[in-house]
């Protein structure tokens, strides 16, 4: 990959590879969590799904800008 998707917060600290890794599945649950909120739309009782997702999004939110 030759362009960085993702920015490092300030102050958090990793390795370039694993971050590069991370930072794609940053994207994939990203896209993850577009997908649910359009799939809860059509579900009876998506709240545990879309609780495990945000959950994820919020990680992700800690590690980049």
């Amino acid at each position: 990959m030759t362009e960085k998707i993702w920015k490092l917060k300030e102050g958090v600290e990793l390795n370039a590879d694993v971050a590069e890794e991370v930072a794609k599945i940053a994207c994939a649950l990203k896209s993850l969590a577009l997908y649910t909120a359009l799939a809860c739309d059509h579900e009876d009782d998506p709240e545990e799904l879309q609780g495990i997702v945000d959950e994820g999004v919020k990680a992700m939110e800690n590690l980049f800008e």
